[in-house]
């Protein structure tokens, strides 16, 4: 092999062990970059962005849902900084300057809890300050509501304002839900209940046994009984059972305990038929269809 030859052999091993090198670096530093740029993106969260869903229910099923929600006095999804459970103590105020006043549609809602102590997943917070929780409720159409929430920590001292990482609204958000199922299931009882008590009544009337004095032409009767007879046999039933609110008036509330929500008020004379009976309360229907509970002493019979 002449010396030129070898040279360029030489010079050609070290240039492909320069490239191998060089490449090698290359991945290592690949592999390197590639995990702390997932921890960075994993670590951005977007603070102050709140929470806008459309739920599938009436607006004024929601409004019930978020006034019980906004008056049960916790803040989900969130605690002081030494403490294991969610904050407590807050309160439902109508307006807080904490947040501009709302002049768009629908119906806001707020809860506050001040002298709150570095609470959990807001924005580099600390010290001690003021939470608020910031509801509205808009109609999105026939059995269809808006619902925003929004959640800030403002600190007493600084006036710093801490926007939440979400953890608050979706919590809240979650305990609204939970508010809507629980009443979608009573009113799903209370109309099978009233169905299943009209349903009753009818067949013991039609399967009542017939006394010595009954003769052929009364059971022949009974056996042809119509489907119209019968359906006008249930409306006088059904008009026994009707009651009127007493002179006092009455709240109509979403459950048979006094702390219950309140659904609406009710007129003295408002007209309501009985579709449960409990020691003290009346499971009813309002004459535009809607159910609830009343205390006995708040209606009265018919004249």
């Amino acid at each position: 092999m002449s010396s030129i030859s070898f040279v360029f052999l030489k010079i050609s091993r070290e240039y492909c062990f320069l490239r191998l090198h060089t490449l090698l670096g290359a991945l290592i530093l690949v592999m390197l970059i590639s995990p702390l740029q997932a921890r960075e993106k994993a670590k951005k969260v977007d603070y102050g962005a709140g929470l806008s869903v459309e739920i599938a229910s009436p607006e004024t099923e929601v409004l019930q849902a978020v006034e019980d929600v906004a008056d049960d006095g916790i803040i989900q999804g969130t605690k002081e900084y030494n403490k294991d459970e969610n904050i407590s103590g807050a309160s439902s105020v109508a307006s807080t300057p904490l947040y501009p006043a709302w002049t768009g549609p629908g119906k806001v809602f707020y809860k506050v809890r001040t002298e709150a102590l570095d609470p959990r997943n807001f924005k580099e917070g600390g010290d001690v300050g003021t939470l608020a929780v910031r509801y509205i409720v808009q109609s999105a159409g026939p059995g269809k509501t808006t619902l925003r929430i929004d959640a800030v920590f403002v600190e007493d001292f600084r006036r710093t304002v801490h926007p939440s990482n979400g953890m608050v609204e979706t919590s809240e958000y979650k305990d609204i839900t939970d508010h809507l199922d629980q009443m979608h299931l009573r009113q799903k009882e209370t109309d099978e209940a009233a169905k299943k008590r009209e349903q009753d009544v009818a067949r013991r009337e039609l399967l009542r046994a017939p006394s010595d004095n009954d003769n052929n032409a009364s059971r022949l009767a009974a056996a042809q009984f119509s489907s119209q007879t019968l359906e006008q046999h249930i409306q006088d039933l059904r008009h026994q059972v009707e009651r009127r609110v007493a002179a006092s008036g009455a709240s109509l509330k979403s459950a048979p305990f006094h702390t219950a929500s309140t659904l609406k008020p009710l007129t003295p004379g408002t007209e309501v038929v009985i579709l449960i009976v409990t020691p003290y309360w009346y499971g009813i229907e309002t004459q535009d269809g809607q159910h609830g509970w009343l205390f006995h002493d708040q209606v009265e019979a018919l004249p």
